[in-house]
C-alpha cells in the first residue's frame, strides 16, 4: 500500500479515536449530573457514599493531571467537568449532612 494511502488511513483512525474518546468523556462526565441535581433539589444525601465521591474525585483529578501531561484537551476538559460535578456533590454532602 502506498505511503500516502497509509497516511490517510492513519488520519481516519486518529479521527475515529478522537471521536470515541470525546463521546466517552462526555458520557462519563455527565454521569453524576442527575445525582447532583437530585441532591440539590431534595437536599437529601442519605443515598450518597462519601467514600465513593472521594475516590471518584481523586480519580478524575488524576485524569486531568494525566491529560495535562499528555496535552490531551478532550481528557482535560471532560475530566475537569467531572471534577466540578463531583466537587459540587461533595460540597452538598458536607452542607446537607445532619
Amino acid at each position: 500500500m502506498p505511503s500516502r494511502l497509509l497516511a490517510q488511513q492513519r488520519g481516519r483512525d486518529m479521527e475515529h479515536e478522537q471521536l470515541i474518546g470525546s463521546v466517552a468523556g462526555i458520557l462519563t462526565s455527565i454521569a453524576m449530573l442527575p445525582q447532583l441535581i437530585k441532591v440539590i433539589r431534595t437536599k437529601e444525601i442519605g443515598d450518597l457514599s462519601l467514600l465513593t465521591i472521594g475516590v471518584l474525585l481523586t480519580g478524575v483529578a488524576l485524569w486531568v493531571y494525566y491529560g495535562a501531561l499528555r496535552e490531551d484537551m478532550p481528557v482535560i476538559l471532560s475530566n475537569s467537568f467531572s471534577v466540578a460535578i463531583n466537587s459540587a456533590l461533595l460540597t452538598c454532602f458536607l452542607l446537607y449532612r445532619k
